[in-house]
């Protein structure tokens, strides 16, 4: 059997955040990752359209951008944290915000970006969402066509 040299396994990584504690975990497992094995990093946030809220409505209030703005906000935070914390490995990183179904999103992105690994956390902030819905990273494991590695709290 031939061997198969680390920087061989992965190319593009894909790491998604939302900020939690349990998020910035998968980060550095992420990172960890593609600083041995030389891969480029893509780290996303998601502006969720089901919110923790159940969903921002369509109807129109100034309350809703607000919402999305400190939405917003919160995924630069993350992705600032992310990109500080690839920068002392040495790796490269691309970071974005994105709307949307989050599940959906980080497997688009990773789809478009031809990642070979998607790193995601198991707990989030999806609270009581989790046991209604199903959580980000479940879905994201069932419908992902790239490998998946989920980091547990």
């Amino acid at each position: 059997m031939a061997e198969i040299a680390c920087s061989d396994i992965y190319k593009k990584i894909l790491i998604a955040t939302d900020g939690s504690e349990n998020s910035k975990k998968a980060v550095q497992s992420g990172i960890e990752l593609a600083s041995c094995t030389g891969a480029d990093v893509y780290a996303v946030y998601v502006v969720s359209t089901r919110s923790r809220f159940g969903g921002i409505p369509q109807r129109g209030g100034d309350w809703i951008q607000t919402i999305k703005s400190d939405l917003e906000e919160e995924g630069k935070k993350a992705l600032d944290d992310a990109k500080k914390d690839a920068e002392e490995k040495g790796v490269n990183i691309e970071t974005a915000i994105i709307e949307g179904h989050p599940a959906n999103e980080i497997i688009d992105y990773a789809d478009k970006n031809g990642a070979d690994l998607i790193v995601i956390g198991t707990l989030g902030k999806t609270g009581v969402n989790k046991f209604l819905l199903g959580s980000v990273a479940q879905n994201v494991v069932a419908h992902a066509n790239s490998k998946v590695l989920v980091v547990r709290d």
